[in-house]
Protein backbone atom coordinates (compact mmCIF):
# COMPACT_ATOMS: atom_id res chain seq x y z
CA UNK A 1 0.00 0.00 0.00
CA UNK A 2 1.19 3.28 -0.55
CA UNK A 3 2.07 5.90 1.56
CA UNK A 4 -0.19 9.19 1.67
CA UNK A 5 1.37 11.56 3.90
CA UNK A 6 0.14 15.12 3.80
CA UNK A 7 0.48 18.14 5.94
CA UNK A 8 -2.77 18.96 6.97
CA UNK A 9 -3.13 22.53 8.42
CA UNK A 10 -6.69 22.81 6.77
CA UNK A 11 -8.21 20.77 9.96
CA UNK A 12 -5.88 21.61 12.79
CA UNK A 13 -3.93 24.80 12.77
CA UNK A 14 -6.69 26.67 11.52
CA UNK A 15 -8.94 26.55 13.94
CA UNK A 16 -5.66 27.45 16.33
CA UNK A 17 -4.84 30.41 14.33
CA UNK A 18 -8.26 31.76 14.44
CA UNK A 19 -8.85 31.44 17.78
CA UNK A 20 -5.69 32.64 18.86
CA UNK A 21 -7.07 36.08 16.79
CA UNK A 22 -10.33 36.48 18.94
CA UNK A 23 -8.45 35.42 22.27
CA UNK A 24 -4.42 36.34 21.59
CA UNK A 25 -1.57 34.20 21.74
CA UNK A 26 -2.87 30.90 20.87
CA UNK A 27 -1.44 30.20 17.45
CA UNK A 28 0.45 27.64 16.12
CA UNK A 29 4.34 28.03 15.98
CA UNK A 30 4.91 24.56 14.63
CA UNK A 31 5.69 25.54 11.42
CA UNK A 32 4.78 21.92 10.25
CA UNK A 33 2.04 19.51 11.18
CA UNK A 34 2.41 16.18 9.45
CA UNK A 35 -0.28 13.98 9.58
CA UNK A 36 -1.23 10.30 7.63
CA UNK A 37 -4.53 10.77 5.92
CA UNK A 38 -6.57 8.42 4.20
CA UNK A 39 -8.95 8.96 0.83
CA UNK A 40 -11.77 8.03 2.32
CA UNK A 41 -11.18 10.64 5.07
CA UNK A 42 -10.50 13.52 3.02
CA UNK A 43 -13.16 13.18 0.27
CA UNK A 44 -15.62 13.80 3.02
CA UNK A 45 -14.00 16.43 4.22
CA UNK A 46 -14.10 17.58 1.04
CA UNK A 47 -17.65 17.18 0.12
CA UNK A 48 -18.79 18.96 3.72
CA UNK A 49 -21.42 21.68 3.59
CA UNK A 50 -18.83 24.32 3.90
CA UNK A 51 -18.83 28.42 3.56
CA UNK A 52 -17.63 29.21 0.02
CA UNK A 53 -14.23 32.06 -0.12
CA UNK A 54 -14.66 31.57 -3.93
CA UNK A 55 -13.78 34.75 -5.90
CA UNK A 56 -15.92 36.60 -8.29
CA UNK A 57 -14.36 34.49 -11.20
CA UNK A 58 -15.63 31.08 -9.35
CA UNK A 59 -19.29 32.75 -8.38
CA UNK A 60 -19.30 33.38 -12.35
CA UNK A 61 -18.57 30.03 -12.84
CA UNK A 62 -21.02 28.63 -10.43
CA UNK A 63 -23.83 30.95 -11.88
CA UNK A 64 -23.02 30.80 -15.40
CA UNK A 65 -24.48 33.94 -15.26
CA UNK A 66 -22.32 36.59 -14.00
CA UNK A 67 -19.31 37.78 -15.89
CA UNK A 68 -16.46 36.42 -14.52
CA UNK A 69 -13.58 38.41 -12.62
CA UNK A 70 -15.51 41.17 -15.57
CA UNK A 71 -13.24 39.23 -17.68
CA UNK A 72 -16.38 39.85 -21.01
CA UNK A 73 -15.98 37.91 -24.27
CA UNK A 74 -12.69 38.85 -25.90
CA UNK A 75 -14.36 41.38 -27.94
CA UNK A 76 -15.51 43.24 -24.46
CA UNK A 77 -12.18 43.03 -23.35
CA UNK A 78 -10.42 46.32 -22.89
CA UNK A 79 -7.61 46.04 -21.20
CA UNK A 80 -3.68 44.88 -21.98
CA UNK A 81 -2.60 42.56 -19.40
CA UNK A 82 0.43 41.93 -21.24
CA UNK A 83 2.02 38.69 -23.49
CA UNK A 84 1.38 35.66 -22.20
CA UNK A 85 3.59 33.99 -24.24
CA UNK A 86 6.68 35.72 -21.78
CA UNK A 87 5.18 33.16 -19.09
CA UNK A 88 6.51 29.97 -18.21
CA UNK A 89 3.03 27.58 -17.62
CA UNK A 90 5.15 24.47 -16.45
CA UNK A 91 2.88 21.81 -18.21
CA UNK A 92 5.73 19.84 -19.37
CA UNK A 93 5.93 16.08 -19.17
CA UNK A 94 9.27 13.98 -18.07
CA UNK A 95 8.69 15.10 -15.06
CA UNK A 96 10.76 12.76 -13.22
CA UNK A 97 9.95 10.68 -10.22
CA UNK A 98 9.59 14.15 -7.77
CA UNK A 99 8.16 17.14 -8.29
CA UNK A 100 6.64 19.52 -6.58
CA UNK A 101 3.30 21.13 -7.72
CA UNK A 102 2.90 24.81 -7.65
CA UNK A 103 -1.25 25.22 -6.31
CA UNK A 104 -2.88 28.88 -7.27
CA UNK A 105 -6.08 30.46 -7.58
CA UNK A 106 -4.48 31.60 -10.43
CA UNK A 107 -5.40 35.47 -12.94
CA UNK A 108 -5.81 36.09 -16.19
CA UNK A 109 -3.67 39.24 -15.98
CA UNK A 110 -0.58 38.16 -18.17
CA UNK A 111 1.85 40.37 -16.83
CA UNK A 112 0.86 39.62 -13.20
CA UNK A 113 1.04 36.40 -13.48
CA UNK A 114 4.14 36.14 -14.54
CA UNK A 115 5.59 38.71 -12.17
CA UNK A 116 3.86 36.87 -9.19
CA UNK A 117 2.80 33.14 -9.34
CA UNK A 118 5.56 32.77 -12.39
CA UNK A 119 8.37 34.91 -9.83
CA UNK A 120 7.40 32.10 -7.01
CA UNK A 121 7.58 29.14 -9.26
CA UNK A 122 10.88 30.48 -11.02
CA UNK A 123 12.18 30.71 -6.86
CA UNK A 124 10.96 26.75 -5.49
CA UNK A 125 12.73 25.78 -8.98
CA UNK A 126 16.05 27.50 -7.78
CA UNK A 127 15.80 26.33 -4.10
CA UNK A 128 15.14 22.62 -5.18
CA UNK A 129 17.00 21.90 -8.46
CA UNK A 130 16.13 17.83 -7.64
CA UNK A 131 12.47 18.50 -8.01
CA UNK A 132 10.58 19.36 -11.37
CA UNK A 133 8.08 22.57 -10.89
CA UNK A 134 4.76 22.42 -12.03
CA UNK A 135 1.55 24.73 -12.27
CA UNK A 136 -1.55 23.90 -11.29
CA UNK A 137 -4.39 26.40 -10.96
CA UNK A 138 -7.71 25.94 -8.87
CA UNK A 139 -9.48 28.79 -11.10
CA UNK A 140 -11.55 26.98 -14.63
CA UNK A 141 -12.73 29.90 -15.50
CA UNK A 142 -9.29 31.97 -15.38
CA UNK A 143 -7.46 28.80 -17.07
CA UNK A 144 -10.95 29.00 -19.78
CA UNK A 145 -10.65 32.36 -20.08
CA UNK A 146 -6.47 32.61 -20.67
CA UNK A 147 -7.01 29.75 -23.63
CA UNK A 148 -9.69 31.18 -25.45
CA UNK A 149 -7.76 34.88 -25.55
CA UNK A 150 -4.10 34.27 -25.53
CA UNK A 151 -4.53 30.57 -27.23
CA UNK A 152 -2.17 29.00 -24.00
CA UNK A 153 -3.64 26.39 -21.82
CA UNK A 154 -2.60 26.04 -17.86
CA UNK A 155 -3.38 22.92 -15.93
CA UNK A 156 -6.11 22.71 -13.52
CA UNK A 157 -5.20 20.57 -10.62
CA UNK A 158 -6.94 17.20 -11.52
CA UNK A 159 -4.97 17.74 -15.00
CA UNK A 160 -1.62 18.56 -13.29
CA UNK A 161 -2.56 15.59 -10.46
CA UNK A 162 -3.18 13.40 -13.87
CA UNK A 163 0.03 14.39 -15.69
CA UNK A 164 2.06 13.66 -12.37
CA UNK A 165 0.67 10.30 -12.17
CA UNK A 166 1.08 10.03 -15.67
CA UNK A 167 4.69 10.51 -15.95
CA UNK A 168 5.91 8.06 -12.75
CA UNK A 169 6.14 10.72 -10.14
CA UNK A 170 6.72 9.04 -7.22
CA UNK A 171 6.87 11.96 -4.66
CA UNK A 172 4.78 14.79 -4.92
CA UNK A 173 5.37 18.37 -2.89
CA UNK A 174 2.39 20.29 -2.92
CA UNK A 175 2.89 23.99 -2.24
CA UNK A 176 0.12 26.28 -2.44
CA UNK A 177 -0.04 30.29 -3.28
CA UNK A 178 -2.83 31.03 -1.04
CA UNK A 179 -2.47 33.60 2.21
CA UNK A 180 -4.35 31.66 4.31
CA UNK A 181 -5.71 28.30 5.15
CA UNK A 182 -9.52 28.67 4.47
CA UNK A 183 -11.70 26.68 2.51
CA UNK A 184 -10.18 26.53 -1.46
CA UNK A 185 -6.93 24.93 0.48
CA UNK A 186 -9.26 22.31 2.17
CA UNK A 187 -11.12 21.39 -0.65
CA UNK A 188 -7.20 21.12 -2.93
CA UNK A 189 -6.20 18.44 0.19
CA UNK A 190 -9.59 16.60 -0.79
CA UNK A 191 -9.13 16.31 -4.31
CA UNK A 192 -5.08 15.61 -4.20
CA UNK A 193 -6.50 12.52 -1.57
CA UNK A 194 -8.43 11.36 -4.71
CA UNK A 195 -5.10 10.59 -5.97
CA UNK A 196 -3.87 8.78 -2.92
CA UNK A 197 -3.08 5.80 -5.24
CA UNK A 198 -1.18 7.11 -7.43
CA UNK A 199 2.17 8.96 -5.39
CA UNK A 200 4.00 6.74 -3.02
CA UNK A 201 4.21 10.28 -1.07
CA UNK A 202 2.42 13.45 -1.00
CA UNK A 203 3.26 16.42 1.23
CA UNK A 204 1.67 20.13 1.91
CA UNK A 205 3.72 22.93 2.58
CA UNK A 206 1.52 26.08 4.05
CA UNK A 207 -0.04 28.57 2.68
CA UNK A 208 1.45 32.26 3.49
CA UNK A 209 0.05 33.14 6.88
CA UNK A 210 0.11 30.36 9.11
CA UNK A 211 2.25 30.74 11.76
CA UNK A 212 3.40 33.89 14.32
CA UNK A 213 6.67 34.13 12.31
CA UNK A 214 5.25 34.14 8.77
CA UNK A 215 2.87 37.37 10.49
CA UNK A 216 6.03 39.09 11.54
CA UNK A 217 7.79 38.39 8.43
CA UNK A 218 4.68 39.47 6.51
CA UNK A 219 4.53 42.56 8.15
CA UNK A 220 8.18 43.04 8.02
CA UNK A 221 8.40 42.69 4.28
CA UNK A 222 4.90 44.94 3.67
CA UNK A 223 6.38 48.32 5.71
CA UNK A 224 9.48 47.87 4.40
CA UNK A 225 8.49 47.67 1.10
CA UNK A 226 6.00 50.78 1.17
CA UNK A 227 8.32 52.63 3.67
CA UNK A 228 9.08 55.44 1.54
CA UNK A 229 5.94 56.38 1.79
CA UNK A 230 6.03 56.57 5.47
CA UNK A 231 5.88 60.17 5.78
CA UNK A 232 3.51 61.05 8.67
CA UNK A 233 1.02 62.31 5.99
CA UNK A 234 0.13 59.13 4.26
CA UNK A 235 -2.23 56.54 5.03
CA UNK A 236 -0.98 53.05 3.28
CA UNK A 237 -4.28 50.97 2.95
CA UNK A 238 -3.99 47.13 2.01
CA UNK A 239 -6.78 45.63 -0.01
CA UNK A 240 -7.88 41.70 0.89
CA UNK A 241 -9.87 39.63 -0.79
CA UNK A 242 -11.68 38.62 2.49
CA UNK A 243 -14.02 34.99 2.99
CA UNK A 244 -16.27 34.13 5.28
CA UNK A 245 -14.38 30.82 6.45
CA UNK A 246 -12.74 31.15 9.70
CA UNK A 247 -9.89 32.23 8.30
CA UNK A 248 -10.77 35.02 7.47
CA UNK A 249 -9.28 36.09 11.10
CA UNK A 250 -6.01 36.74 9.18
CA UNK A 251 -6.32 39.96 8.31
CA UNK A 252 -7.78 41.78 11.73
CA UNK A 253 -4.89 39.79 13.32
CA UNK A 254 -2.17 41.14 10.63
CA UNK A 255 -3.89 44.55 11.31
CA UNK A 256 -3.79 44.38 15.34
CA UNK A 257 0.13 43.21 14.44
CA UNK A 258 1.10 46.62 12.55
CA UNK A 259 -1.01 48.58 15.05
CA UNK A 260 0.74 47.46 18.13
CA UNK A 261 4.26 47.40 16.13
CA UNK A 262 3.83 51.44 16.09
CA UNK A 263 2.54 51.50 12.41
CA UNK A 264 -0.29 53.01 13.35
CA UNK A 265 -0.91 54.61 9.19
CA UNK A 266 -1.08 51.07 8.26
CA UNK A 267 -4.84 49.65 7.48
CA UNK A 268 -6.09 46.21 6.22
CA UNK A 269 -9.50 46.30 4.56
CA UNK A 270 -10.87 43.52 2.41
CA UNK A 271 -13.18 43.45 -0.66
CA UNK A 272 -15.88 40.51 0.65
CA UNK A 273 -15.44 40.36 4.16
CA UNK A 274 -14.51 42.43 6.98
CA UNK A 275 -12.79 44.72 7.85
CA UNK A 276 -14.56 46.61 5.27
CA UNK A 277 -13.98 49.36 3.01
CA UNK A 278 -16.31 51.65 5.20
CA UNK A 279 -14.06 50.75 7.81
CA UNK A 280 -11.13 51.41 6.88
CA UNK A 281 -12.75 54.72 5.80
CA UNK A 282 -13.45 55.51 9.06
CA UNK A 283 -10.12 54.92 10.46
CA UNK A 284 -8.46 56.66 7.93
CA UNK A 285 -10.30 60.07 8.70
CA UNK A 286 -9.35 59.13 12.66
CA UNK A 287 -5.86 59.77 11.26
CA UNK A 288 -6.02 63.40 9.41
CA UNK A 289 -3.97 62.04 6.54
CA UNK A 290 -3.73 63.80 3.13
CA UNK A 291 -2.28 61.18 0.75
CA UNK A 292 -3.47 57.43 0.41
CA UNK A 293 -1.64 54.51 -0.75
CA UNK A 294 -3.56 51.93 -2.02
CA UNK A 295 -2.17 48.67 -2.54
CA UNK A 296 -3.07 44.65 -2.76
CA UNK A 297 -2.73 42.11 0.24
CA UNK A 298 -3.13 39.81 -2.62
CA UNK A 299 -0.45 37.06 -4.02
CA UNK A 300 -1.30 38.48 -8.08
CA UNK A 301 -2.44 42.08 -8.99
CA UNK A 302 -5.46 41.00 -10.86
CA UNK A 303 -9.45 42.15 -11.66
CA UNK A 304 -9.66 43.25 -7.75
CA UNK A 305 -6.72 45.11 -7.73
CA UNK A 306 -7.28 46.86 -11.46
CA UNK A 307 -10.88 47.38 -10.88
CA UNK A 308 -12.25 46.70 -7.54
CA UNK A 309 -9.16 49.00 -5.71
CA UNK A 310 -7.78 51.19 -8.55
CA UNK A 311 -10.61 51.28 -11.17
CA UNK A 312 -12.05 54.31 -12.04
CA UNK A 313 -16.26 53.19 -11.41
CA UNK A 314 -17.90 54.77 -8.30
CA UNK A 315 -17.62 51.74 -6.08
CA UNK A 316 -13.99 51.53 -6.20
CA UNK A 317 -11.56 52.53 -3.12
CA UNK A 318 -10.20 55.09 -5.39
CA UNK A 319 -13.17 56.81 -6.01
CA UNK A 320 -14.32 56.30 -2.52
CA UNK A 321 -11.31 57.78 -1.07
CA UNK A 322 -10.49 60.60 -3.90
CA UNK A 323 -14.46 61.45 -2.68
CA UNK A 324 -13.50 61.88 0.76
CA UNK A 325 -10.59 64.48 -0.69
CA UNK A 326 -7.53 62.48 -0.43
CA UNK A 327 -5.16 62.26 -3.15
CA UNK A 328 -4.81 58.86 -4.04
CA UNK A 329 -1.58 56.47 -5.07
CA UNK A 330 -2.45 52.73 -6.22
CA UNK A 331 0.19 50.32 -6.72
CA UNK A 332 -0.87 47.45 -8.91
CA UNK A 333 1.57 45.21 -7.74
CA UNK A 334 0.84 41.66 -6.40
CA UNK A 335 2.48 40.41 -2.73
CA UNK A 336 4.57 37.55 -5.47
CA UNK A 337 6.30 40.69 -6.72
CA UNK A 338 8.22 40.71 -3.36
CA UNK A 339 11.31 39.10 -2.37
CA UNK A 340 11.04 38.48 0.48
CA UNK A 341 7.04 37.02 0.53
CA UNK A 342 8.80 34.32 -1.80
CA UNK A 343 11.23 33.23 0.78
CA UNK A 344 8.29 32.11 3.17
CA UNK A 345 7.09 30.26 0.40
CA UNK A 346 9.98 28.84 -0.21
CA UNK A 347 10.83 27.80 3.42
CA UNK A 348 7.06 26.61 3.77
CA UNK A 349 8.01 24.15 0.59
CA UNK A 350 11.34 23.22 2.48
CA UNK A 351 9.64 22.31 5.68
CA UNK A 352 7.83 20.14 4.10
CA UNK A 353 10.39 18.30 1.76
CA UNK A 354 12.09 17.55 5.28
CA UNK A 355 8.85 15.78 7.02
CA UNK A 356 8.98 13.37 4.03
CA UNK A 357 12.43 12.01 5.75
CA UNK A 358 11.43 12.44 9.15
Amino acid sequence: MKKFKAMLLALTVTAAMTTGCAAGGNDSNSGVSDTTVSAETTSAADTASLETEKTDEETAEATETAEPENEGEDDEENYDTGDAALDNIRNQDEIGESELLVISFGTSFNDSRRLTIGAIENDLEAAFPDFSVRRGFTANIVIDHVERRDGIHIDDINEALDRAANNGVKTLVIQPTHLMNGIEYEEIVGKVANYSDAFEKVVFGEPLLTSDDDFKRVEKAITEWTAEYDDGETAVVFMGHGTEHEANGVYPKLQDMLTSDGYSNYFIGTVEAAPTLDDVLAAVKNGGYKRVILEPLMVVSGDHANNDMAGSDEDSWKTAFENEGYEVVCLLRGLGENEEIRQIYVDHAQAAINSITE
